[in-house]
């Protein structure tokens, strides 16, 4: 069974960013979602995780919990998607509720954990990496736009926990990217300098606009 799970997951093809988002419909801790159309205008980021009651992926959920209103106030819905039963999912979340971690206050989990048993939505998003394991997610993190675009698509595996602020940073840049014709650089932070399309004359100092370049190649815009 194992081999042919296997086998069949090989054959799984993993949406590029620039697509769609798949669509699905599961049931959810919170009840059936009809993803992307229940979430409506909403940016979105779904993350796939390998097992629940494991150390790793509940040590990521709390720091999930915790930044609710962060991804909030970035007009962001989470999902959380792993092969485990509803059951399973829901005492998972209310033994999480009640740990004292970090010695912050405790928080209710108010994001959906999906009941992926029939791997449904593994096969949609390219969850399970065969060649690392025949059945469990890998750590998989899908950035999605309002208009239900893929815009970054990434993969950690079962060894090593996410990063919930660069996952934070990750959303901040690309809606400050998609408010004009920008980029941001490496290391870039919310309220750093981005880069705008370089210009055709080298001006050295900051003009009016806030525009100032580097080089030649390099025009930066203060924020």
């Amino acid at each position: 069974l194992t081999q042919l799970w296997a086998q069949e997951d090989r054959n799984f093809k993993i949406p590029l960013i620039g697509d769609p988002a798949p669509a699905f419909t599961a049931e959810t801790t919170t009840g059936t979602l009809n993803f992307p159309s229940s979430l409506g205008n909403k940016w979105k980021i779904i993350f796939s995780h390998p097992q629940d009651y494991t150390p790793v992926c509940s040590s990521e959920l709390l720091e999930l919990a915790n930044m609710q209103k962060d991804f909030e106030d970035l007009n962001v819905k989470i999902v959380v998607v792993s092969a485990d039963k509803l059951e399973t999912h829901v005492q998972w979340v209310k033994s999480l509720e009640e740990l004292k971690y970090k010695d912050r206050v405790t928080q209710k989990i108010k994001f959906p954990l999906v009941d992926d048993n029939n791997k449904a939505v593994a096969k949609l998003y390219g969850m399970i990496h065969p060649s690392t394991n025949s059945s469990q997610y890998v750590r998989g993190v899908y950035i999605i736009d309002g208009n239900n675009i893929i815009q970054s698509i990434s993969f950690y595996p079962m060894i090593v926990g996410r990063n919930m602020d660069e996952i934070k940073r990750t959303v901040i840049a690309l809606q400050t990217a998609k408010e004009g014709v920008v980029s941001t650089p490496a290391n870039w932070m919310p309220g750093d300098d981005i880069i705008v399309p370089y210009r055709k004359t080298n001006k050295g100092e900051v003009d009016e606009a806030g525009l100032y370049d580097v080089a030649w190649y390099m025009t930066f815009k203060k924020i």
